[in-house]
């Protein structure tokens, strides 16, 4: 017989009854569709398609391969499963940093170099992040992220968006940076830091150095923190395309550099989502001595960071990696957007990432977040696609959609474009 629990009436606190989670946004949604009916080729040929998932599975094979040949687990012996399973400090295996360190420099082309002592390794990106805005702001206080982005977090820091539209293809504005900075004072908030996410999530597209030089100015002027999550730097489609804050501040022989501090993660650039690898790269001594201790709940284990240093520590694999991931997601990326353009549908122009921005704005019956989110809707129940609304994703013009295409095979994508088609013939032929 089943025990049955009452209701319980004893309270919460407030971030565990916040919204901020976005479980109830049209981005988890989707994820909810998808399981409840997955596509599979075989099994289940008219499942829902799952494309709101920036993962990258195009280079998987290459790392089984190597896994495959060198199946024998690094240190496997009684003093190495010692030093494994007994405490490590804070600081992660140096062996670890060292190889990230050089794995980050690789994929800048060398034009910028990473201390490993300045590195501080945290369960994930989104870890990373959280554990940034624990350092360096108070709840109350403000950072200001451009639009569109990500979704938040539960620190109690305030997000004020700087507003980005496609009038110049999203790009980051000095008046946009000094609208959203006013709008922070104007509402009695402190701004403590600009984050942003290069190459960005959602747009797919790397930002141009000027527009870095521009945003580094200006958290010089209003002395305040710049975080530069750079998960997706390896998934340029040209090694030159990619400019990481690291190199501007190189060529100005780090002055300035203890209000900057970048973000990466193995999860996007390896497809290592489920080995929750991230880290934290700060020129400020005291953020690394801070997100050091405070790491202690965002650890990972001994035993992730022990294989991982020695895949990133083998030349020949990431070199071989990095070339032809990159090589991959170029062609991924053609098939999707080149598909889409032949029925009719165009993307924002991009250079980077898992995922195209789709402009479907012909479509809506009127540029409102309600009639994207019947599109969606229509998209996600009747054609059996989950994308991410726009406005999942904080974009104030309606009808923009992030579709990923890294997270599944060549065949499943065709898959999706030829309902794609079917639905614009049936929908709106002209």
């Amino acid at each position: 017989m089943a025990i049955e629990i009452e209701k319980p009436s004893v309270g919460l606190s407030k971030v565990a009854e916040s919204e901020t989670h976005g479980e109830d946004s049209p981005y988890f949604a989707g994820w909810k569709a998808y399981d409840e009916n997955p596509y599979d080729e075989v099994c289940n040929p008219s499942g829902v398609i799952q494309m709101g998932l920036a993962e990258n599975q195009v280079s998987f094979d290459l790392l089984e391969q190597y896994l495959e040949k060198h199946s024998e687990a690094p240190n496997n012996n009684g003093s190495g499963f010692r030093e494994n399973a007994l405490f490590q400090d804070y600081h992660g295996l140096l062996s670890f940093r060292k190889a990230m360190a050089s794995f980050m420099e690789k994929i800048r082309g060398g034009r910028a170099k990473f201390n490993p002592e300045r590195i501080v390794i945290t369960a994930g990106a989104t870890a990373a992040n959280e554990l940034l805005t624990f350092i360096l702001a108070d709840p109350g206080d403000a950072l200001l992220i451009p639009t569109p982005y990500y979704p938040g977090w539960r620190t109690g820091v305030n997000i004020v968006p700087i507003h980005c539209d496609s009038s110049n293809n999203f790009e980051i504005t000095p008046q946009a940076l000094e609208a959203a900075y006013e709008e922070a004072n104007s509402n009695n908030m402190k701004v403590r830091g600009i984050l942003i996410t290069n190459p960005s999530n959602p747009l797919g597209a790397t930002i141009k150095r000027s527009n870095l030089e521009q945003i580094l100015d200006f958290v010089i002027r209003k002395n305040i923190h710049l975080v530069s999550d750079e998960i997706y730097s390896g998934s340029s489609f040209s090694p030159d395309e990619f400019v990481s804050v690291a190199e501007i501040l190189a060529q100005r022989n780090y002055e300035n550099s203890e209000r900057v501090h970048i973000v990466y993660s193995l999860s996007k650039d390896l497809g290592l989502p489920g080995f929750r690898v991230g880290t934290i790269y700060s020129y400020n001594d005291n953020v690394v001595t801070t997100a050091r201790r405070m790491s202690s709940f965002t650890l990972i284990s001994s035993q992730t960071q022990q294989l991982l240093a020695s895949m990133l520590s083998d030349a020949s694999f990431t070199d071989n990696y990095i070339r032809t991931n990159r090589e991959r997601l170029w062609k991924r990326y053609g098939m999707m957007v080149d598909g889409l353009r032949r029925i009719g549908i165009e993307c924002l122009d991009g250079n980077a990432g898992l995922f195209c921005w789709m402009d479907l704005k012909g479509l809506l019956k009127e540029e409102t977040r309600e009639e994207e989110l019947r599109l969606w809707k229509m998209i996600l129940h009747e054609v059996r696609i989950n994308i991410s609304p726009g406005s999942s994703c904080h974009c104030s013009e309606p009808g923009w959609f992030r579709v990923c295409f890294a997270n599944m095979s060549e065949h499943t994508l065709q898959v999706a474009l030829t309902r794609l088609r079917d639905f614009m013939d049936t929908n709106f032929a002209s």
